[in-house]
């Protein structure tokens, strides 16, 4: 699938949607390490933004959104509309993240 026809819309201007496939989704959880929340409670000390964080939130993002398609690949779409991401603490310290979005072919105008 073509990584340009995935949007938070529910359409791609110029095409038309000929085909519903459902729902994909792809999740990940994550933790925060002791070293990185040390880390992080340093930077949080002079304010500004937690790279330590950001660049974690950042990598289980990208990781859901490749589930996602992985599990996108397994249909025959060629799209994805309405794209979403979610996040969820199961346990302190210890987050899910799910990527999903509803799987269509979709064909020019």
């Amino acid at each position: 699938m073509d990584r340009r026809f995935t949007t938070t819309s529910f359409d791609f201007q110029g095409y038309k949607i000929v085909e519903y496939y459902g729902i994909v989704r792809g999740i990940t959880v994550r933790s925060r390490s002791i070293v990185g929340n040390i880390g992080a409670g340093l930077q949080s000390l002079v304010g500004g933004n937690i790279t330590l964080y950001s660049e974690l939130c950042e990598k289980a993002r990208e990781e859901a959104y490749e589930k996602m398609m992985m599990h996108a690949d397994a249909t025959p779409a060629n799209a994805i509309i309405g794209l979403r991401y979610d996040a969820n603490e199961v346990a302190q310290g210890i987050t899910e993240v799910l990527c999903y979005g509803t799987a269509v072919k979709i064909e020019k105008i």
